[in-house]
This record gives structure tokens, C-alpha cells and sequence, in this order.
């Protein structure tokens, strides 16, 4: 088909890698291996769905903030907490602040073995700089000075993760 493009292909690869069927029958190979893709009955539907995700993960600073309930309290001096509290729907941003309502697919969609959520809350906990010019030079924020930052990115990743969940769904309840 002269009509297909390169992105074309590259949407259509990025959606089989992220079919759950198609990681699962070649989870050995993918670890050791460059990834073989099938060739699916419906080309077009599996590149509009590679689309979408990539539109998804690489602009998830655009995404539509998740309404998670936002509950604040007097008590606690602020310091960063970042933790997921899965069965409860909810992540401890400090010891003043809880965000409620993140829905149990959100944790599903998983970057390396952990969620995408969970990432973001590992990737905003205070380290220690090591190198004292780097320090001295880039002193580390405040927690308080970010937390705002880090609450609006927790929602948007939710939306991007609640999302990719439900594409990676339709393509499990087809059988191709």
C-alpha cells in the first residue's frame, strides 16, 4: 500500500509493543532480543491506536489534569511524603496533603516494573548531591517550592495512564 508512511509503521509498531498479548508470548525474546513485530489483519487500526499512545506519552505535560480529590490539612510541617497508597486510591504528597480518587487502572500502566505513577513520585523525592560543586552551584528546592509542579504532573500522568489502559484493553478484547 503506497499510501503507508514511515510514521505509519513506526505508530503501528509502538502499538504491538504495547500489546499485552503479543508481550506476553514474546516475553523471553524482548529481554534479550530486538523486538520481531506480526504483521496484523488491520494495519490501519493498529497504527491510529500507536497514534494515539504516542500523542499520549509524548505529550503528557499537555494532558487534561485528572479531577483527583485534593485534601489539605493544617496539621504537618510539609515534608514530602510521595507515597502510594494503591489499595486506597490515594497518594500522600506530604503530611499535609493527600490526593484521593486515583482509579485502580491508573497503576496499571507501567514504565519499567513499577507505574507510571509511582515513577513520577520516585523521580520527585529530595537526593542528596553528592559532587559538592554540583551542589554549590545547583542548590537543591525546597519541596514546598515544587509541590504544586509535582501535584499538577501526578494528574496529568493519571490521565495518560488511565487512557494508555484503556487502548491496551480494546487491543487485548481483540483477537488478531
Amino acid at each position: 500500500d503506497r499510501k503507508i508512511k514511515a510514521e505509519d509503521v513506526f505508530h503501528y509498531a509502538y502499538a504491538v509493543l504495547h500489546n499485552p498479548a503479543y508481550r506476553r508470548k514474546y516475553a523471553r525474546d524482548l529481554m534479550c532480543r530486538f523486538p520481531r513485530l506480526p504483521f496484523y489483519a488491520d494495519f490501519r487500526k493498529w497504527a491510529k491506536r500507536g497514534a494515539k499512545l504516542m500523542a499520549l506519552h509524548l505529550g503528557f505535560e499537555d494532558a487534561k489534569p485528572f479531577p483527583l480529590v485534593r485534601r489539605d490539612s493544617e496539621d504537618g510541617a510539609g515534608r514530602a511524603k510521595l507515597r502510594a497508597d494503591r489499595e486506597n486510591g490515594r497518594i500522600v504528597v506530604d503530611d499535609k496533603t493527600t490526593l484521593d480518587g486515583v482509579p485502580p487502572e491508573a497503576w496499571e500502566y507501567k514504565l519499567g516494573g513499577r507505574s507510571a505513577l509511582e515513577w513520577v513520585l520516585d523521580q520527585h523525592k529530595d537526593k542528596k548531591v553528592k559532587d559538592p560543586t554540583v551542589a554549590a552551584k545547583f542548590p537543591p528546592q525546597p519541596f514546598s517550592a515544587r509541590k504544586e509542579k509535582v501535584i499538577e504532573t501526578l494528574r496529568r500522568v493519571c490521565t495518560v495512564s488511565v487512557e494508555t489502559v484503556r487502548i491496551i484493553r480494546e487491543m487485548e478484547d481483540e483477537r488478531d
